[in-house]
């Protein structure tokens, strides 16, 4: 039986906001599965800030997306077909498979999931890159302390919310900056966080940073850039940390993006900021795996989920992201399980 695989390609590299014209919806033959091989329908796809940068045509940490192919990213799916002796059908899997309705794959692109464990989408974020983004950025470069500050922008974003609740377990004040009072109010009242800012209502964040950060800030998570990072950066201790994880807000500017000069108050205060890709630490991703799963199984980590629903919503689902109107990870659900174990 021909089997019709719906994609979303890249159609053109936006200038600005991606729009309509950005994306085209086509339809292929999936084909046949050959040995060693399984074919997949996605269950769940990820949308994530990063894959911005991909539609352009620019040399970075990893290659940009072809024009005319699947735009791909993490995905979640069951496997309806194997001819491979590692997977059978119905199991779980996840892979970089992307913005598609099936894929087939070779037994070294995908890993398996068990569902006993947690729900299988925890592996498309605190179980997964976004876990291990916060993780790593945060222990290994801003190495918080008890009774330090950590500042987080974004920080009920996937990555953020995360963030602030590791530097919690660690002891810290945490702080966390978000674009509604609905966000700050999940930092506080979900997560634990100390403080909250709001930065679209804020009438100077210099002075509410002050009064939420009494002693100063020895950490600031960096998701976002722009005059946000301005503002933290006025209110460093000496040798503060500031991992560089994304820059949001600059992502879909026309013009260059410019800003005050950071050097003096790095020297100034002799602090650390270093930017990194989850990558980095590709060699010790079983290391942090195991970590959050502990966590997560004693309590001391929680999530929120944004998912919204159908195939044909993805590309506005991935305009979200830049419109702040996810809290927590922001996933598609595409598909619905066949066989349930």
């Amino acid at each position: 039986m021909t089997i019709i695989n719906n994609q979303i390609t890249l159609a053109e590299r936006p200038q600005g906001m991606p729009d309509d014209n950005t994306f085209e919806f086509v339809k292929k033959d999936v084909g046949d599965v050959k040995e060693g091989q399984i074919l997949i329908k996605t269950l769940y796809v990820s949308v994530d800030p990063y894959m911005r940068g991909r539609m352009e045509n620019v040399e970075s940490y990893v290659e940009p997306f072809k024009l005319n192919e699947v735009i791909d990213g993490g995905s979640i799916g069951e496997i309806i077909e194997s001819k491979s002796d590692q997977f059978k059908t119905g199991d779980i899997v996840t892979g970089m498979f992307g913005w598609q309705e099936y894929y087939i794959a070779g037994e070294s692109e995908v890993r398996q999931i068990d569902p006993s464990i947690a729900p299988i989408t925890t592996n498309l974020h605190i179980l997964g890159m976004t876990g291990l983004t916060a993780y790593f950025g945060l222990l290994d470069i801003g190495k918080p302390k008890a009774g330090e500050t950590v500042v987080i922008s974004g920080a009920a974003g996937s990555v953020g919310s995360i963030v602030g609740q590791i530097a919690k377990i660690k002891g810290a004040r945490v702080v966390g900056i978000a674009g509604s009072d609905e966000k700050v109010n999940f930092l506080k009242d979900e997560l634990n966080f100390d403080a909250g800012i709001n930065y679209r209502t804020t009438g100077n964040i210099k002075a509410d940073l002050k009064h939420a950060c009494p002693d100063g800030v020895d950490v600031y998570y960096d998701n976002v850039g722009g005059e946000i990072s301005d503002a933290v950066m006025t209110q460093l201790n000496r040798y503060a940390r500031i991992p560089v994880c994304g820059a949001i807000s600059t992502y879909n500017l026309e013009e260059k993006d410019i800003g005050p000069r950071v050097q003096q108050t790095l020297i100034k205060k002799s602090a650390l900021m270093q930017g990194f890709t989850v990558g980095n630490y590709s060699g010790r991703f079983k290391e942090g795996a195991k970590q959050l799963g502990q966590w997560l199984q004693e309590g001391k980590l929680t999530y929120r989920e944004t998912i919204r629903e159908g195939f044909e919503n993805i590309p506005d689902a991935f305009l979200d992201l830049f419109r702040g109107k996810n809290i927590g990870k922001l996933l598609v659900k595409v598909g619905e399980r066949s066989m349930n174990k």
